[in-house]
């Protein structure tokens, strides 16, 4: 393709950016008192842009740059109603986990979710509960960013599409192990105004190629007056979907380790509320254009075969070369900020509270350093290779992952620390019943409420009456348990 050694000359130099960045952190490793705080948490050391910017590029990801656009190509406006239902998912969780999760975890001394669960609960056997289900799950959210990242290069290089899983997940899995969380963070800073920077370009270009918005509606609406409809074609976007919609990616993102563990490191109070602003307001432009730009992509790219491949593809039609590299370097920076976040959170799971807890409970610095750096390797390469064989729309494998997360955390999380009478029988009943739930449902494709609800909707409801019955028919939390949250 015709310009297309300047455009990967762009990519590059984004991508070596993001490496210096990994190795640069690496630094802060040495120079920090503890190296599971500096690798795992950043030493709590970020403000309200660092907090905001790294909140967003977790939640904004392969999913939201290349499955959502995707199925708004297919559905039309509907979906881009839809996907609105995220814009105050930052505020929400920030507002209500943010300051108690915070004071919570600097009061235990946690660096992970589940060292939070651990120290409120009392118990091992919780924690290590989390663990599992964070790596189960991690690997197939890590495994979906991949395919993801991979389709993007095999649209803009040319590579096959197993050439191009090899080099992003290399890119990622090599930064990530080096950094830790401040290369996370860093990046995550970076690559929010890339996508901002990247979207802008493409909107405009995209409004100036289908001659305004007023001509692309039009457009589609002779082309089928359905996809103008807020339900979508044969009424696809139905009430309890929309309803399932805002449980998955809207109340329940607050049971997400990623996206809690945000609320655990930040500086202080004024970097939580400057947060909680810019968070929603980038995350609102985003979602609107991302999602609006599939919709344009039905006019103005029409016989896509493969719905997560529009937005590379208008880039590639309506941009210069260098201009194109730029916008490519925006949902590549959304995939890498999302796999950067859910693979040291795997990591972190597996060295912090299985190692740590049943292995080696005081290993040396070099040791867990070694260990932590292998870890982090380990489960990309697992990842990896789950996504060397892809569906067509890899949001549904985000948002299976996005589910079981859901259903394994939210309550243990949310109850732990607002209910006093919560305990670890409660805690564990509510994981396995959620997971357990979800997993049955979604797998023999169950409604249980009405047509087209979520399997998430009825598994959370599951998870809350196990978490309740059975805290209440067991003895209560010790004082000792409850003290970090009070």
């Amino acid at each position: 393709m015709e310009g297309r050694p300047q455009m990967l000359l762009v990519m590059g130099l984004y991508t070596s950016a993001v490496l210096a960045l990994g190795f640069i952190s690496r630094r802060y490793q040495v120079a920090a008192s503890s190296f599971l705080e500096e690798y795992f948490m950043g030493s709590r050391s970020f403000g309200g842009l660092s907090l905001a910017m790294t909140l967003v590029a977790t939640y904004v990801s392969a999913s939201s740059f290349l499955g959502g656009p995707g199925a708004a190509y297919k559905w039309g406006l509907g979906w881009v109603f839809l996907a609105m239902i995220q814009v105050p998912v930052a505020f929400l969780t920030l507002s209500v986990l943010g300051k108690r999760l915070n004071l919570a975890f600097r009061r235990m001394g946690a660096i992970t979710v589940n060292d939070f669960l651990r120290v409120r609960y009392g118990s091992d056997l919780v924690a290590s509960l989390g663990a599992v289900f964070t790596l189960v799950f991690f690997v197939a959210a890590i495994s979906a960013q991949l395919v993801g990242g991979a389709r993007l290069l095999e649209v803009a290089t040319g590579m096959s599409y197993l050439q191009s899983l090899l080099v992003f997940s290399a890119v990622v899995v090599i930064y990530t192990s080096f950094g830790g969380l401040r290369a996370v963070v860093w990046t995550d800073v970076l690559q929010g105004f890339v996508m901002t920077a990247g979207l802008f370009v493409l909107l405009f270009a995209a409004l100036g190629a289908g001659g305004g918005v007023g001509q692309i509606v039009s457009a589609l609406g002779r082309e089928d007056p359905a996809l103008l409809s807020p339900f979508g074609p044969q009424g696809f976007i139905a009430k309890p979907f929309i309803l399932s919609f805002w449980v998955l990616v809207g109340f329940g993102v607050m049971g997400l380790p990623q996206t809690a563990i945000r609320c655990a490191i930040y500086r202080d109070s004024p970097s939580l509320h400057r947060g909680m602003v810019i968070s929603t307001l980038v995350l609102g432009f985003m979602m609107l254009v991302v999602h609006l730009l599939g919709v344009f992509g039905r006019v103005l790219v029409p016989g896509i075969d493969v719905g997560d491949k529009v937005i590379p593809t208008l880039a590639l039609k309506l941009l210069s070369p260098v201009l194109a590299g730029v916008f490519l370097a925006a949902p590549v920076a959304a995939i890498m900020s999302t796999v950067d976040s859910q693979l040291i959170l795997a990591s972190a799971s597996a060295v912090k509270d299985l190692y740590m807890t049943y292995l080696d409970h005081n290993p040396s610095p070099g040791r867990i350093s070694a260990i932590s750096l292998a870890t982090t390797l380990g489960v990309g390469v697992l990842a990896a290779l789950a996504a060397v064989k892809p569906p067509q729309l890899l949001i549904w494998i985000n948002l299976f992952a996005f589910g079981g997360l859901q259903a394994a955390f939210l309550w243990p999380l949310l109850l732990g620390l607002y209910w006093p009478r919560a305990n670890r029988y409660g805690a564990m009943a509510s994981m396995l019943v959620g997971v357990l739930s979800f997993v049955y449902l979604s797998h023999y494709k169950i409604s249980l409420i009405a047509p087209r609800v979520h399997a998430i909707v009825p598994s959370l409801l599951f998870s809350l009456l196990a978490f309740v019955a059975v805290s209440l028919i067991t003895p209560p939390p010790s004082e000792e348990e409850l003290k970090p949250t009070r």
